[in-house]
């Protein structure tokens, strides 16, 4: 099922590709290795809110403290007054796996406020996830609402990165079963030449106060790929200079998907 959504989602990109407008601020495709090779293009250091690519770290956050059990359970109902922007698809009962295929913005917010502030800016900490900062706008202590969408949490291309390295290499402090779970529910296409890729999209804008301004859009798509023993990570940032839809996060996916199988086997042939 999910195969044939990334199939329909590229073919709608397709669609939209002469309406959009994005400018690609960075690409990464690098091998999974703590110093190995990279292809990169693009301004890669500055910092940007991750916007739904902090899912990543939530999920394993919330199944390493018990919140979250398997890709199924638990399963939360909508509740009136959570966000809703998402559409029919956020009001919907909502495990793990409906979260992250869905982007659910309020099942990331209840597992934040179970986790609480201070495990949460431990997670932060221990995780050396961009600038660490999930306080919040400021003097609003409203970081477990969204510290990671247009708020104080900032990460770079290269720090989503690193990141992804110590995730795929297991090197973060959270338990086997995190990571199993994680990788199921992040797991978005198998191409046919055999890589398996698993991602986040994220779609955020400028500015710390939580407010997003459609016009100048950011759209990530971050994760890893693994075919065999090869393993890669990878990380596109694109901006928007005018409203476009689909949003910036789906077409920064759409697009590396696209590419990705050709620049993971490039960078096997530059390591050789």
């Amino acid at each position: 099922m999910r195969k044939t959504w990334i199939c329909a989602a590229l073919i709608a990109s397709a669609a939209f590709s002469t309406a959009a407008s994005a400018r690609t601020i960075c690409t990464i495709v690098a091998d999974a290795s703590e110093h190995g090779p990279a292809l990169r293009s693009g301004e890669c250091a500055e910092r940007f809110t991750p916007a739904s690519t902090f899912k990543i770290a939530i999920s394993l956050m919330g199944f390493d403290a018990g919140i979250l059990q398997d890709e199924h359970t638990p399963s939360w109902p909508y509740q009136p007054g959570y966000p809703d922007w998402g559409g029919d698809a956020w009001r919907q009962p909502t495990d793990a796996s409906r979260w992250i295929q869905y982007s659910v913005v309020w099942f990331s917010q209840r597992v934040a406020q179970q986790l609480g502030e201070k495990r949460f800016q431990r997670y932060a900490r221990d995780f050396r996830y961009g600038n660490q900062d999930v306080s919040g706008e400021p003097g609003k202590h409203n970081g477990l609402q969204g510290a990671w969408i247009n708020s104080s949490l900032r990460i770079s291309p290269q720090e989503q990165i690193a990141f992804l390295r110590r995730l795929v290499n297991r090197q973060l402090p959270v338990s086997a079963h995190a990571y199993d779970i994680t990788s199921k529910v992040t797991l978005i296409a198998a191409a046919p030449d055999g890589w398996k890729i698993h991602g986040k999209t994220g779609t955020g804008s400028p500015g710390s106060n939580g407010r997003y301004d459609p016009a100048h859009a950011y759209g990530w798509f971050v994760g890893w790929a693994i075919k065999g023993d090869q393993k890669r990570v990878f990380a596109r940032l694109i901006q928007d200079d005018q409203p476009t839809q689909p949003n910036a996060g789906l077409r920064a996916r759409d697009g590396l998907l696209q590419e990705l199988p050709a620049l993971a086997d490039q960078l096997t042939r530059r390591s050789h």
